[in-house]
């Protein structure tokens, strides 16, 4: 549980910085950090390790993935919700009802998307024609997104790999 939770810190605060590259950094110089009682300090005139650019030692999570909430259909209520945590084509914790972006819902009743011309609580009241999403990324019968290859009418005739919704 506790490596859990140090994941999650990791990952907020990756996500939360910019990544940062060293300035003037050489490849395996090491470090000159001195101790004093025990403490590691920085050696005189530089930060230590990568050539003593101003900016430190570079801090880059580039394998840790930042959330980025999407509006998702969700199958069992019929209606769009903020997917806050999702992967492999499937939302795991949606949250508030919403809307996509570009209007393009999908409707259930029919099977097929369409633009919505109004929506509430992340379902829609007034269907207007066929379209796809802008994303290409459509939900299928077995319950998961796709990417879709080929689109027509509003349905996806042939669909390729998961994709986030």
């Amino acid at each position: 549980m506790r490596s859990a939770a140090v994941l999650l810190v990791l990952g907020f605060v990756a996500c939360s910085q910019p990544a940062r590259t060293p300035a003037g950094g050489g490849a395996g110089s090491g470090s000159s950090a001195v101790t004093d009682g025990g403490r590691i300090k920085a050696p005189p005139g530089g930060t230590g390790g990568g050539g003593g650019g101003a900016a430190g030692p570079a801090l880059t999570a580039k394998d840790v993935g930042c959330p980025s909430p999407s509006c998702a259909f969700h199958a069992g209520l019929g209606a769009y919700f903020t997917c806050t945590n999702g992967g492999g084509g499937a939302c795991f914790h949606f949250g508030p009802a919403c809307s996509p972006a570009d209007g393009c819902m999908y409707d259930p009743a029919d099977r097929t998307y369409k633009q919505c011309g109004k929506a509430t609580e992340g379902r829609c009241e007034q269907w207007g024609k066929a379209c796809a999403p802008a994303s290409g990324c459509m939900y299928s019968l077995d319950g998961y997104h796709h990417r879709c290859e080929e689109i027509s009418g509003g349905t996806c005739k042939k669909y390729g790999a998961y994709c986030a919704p």
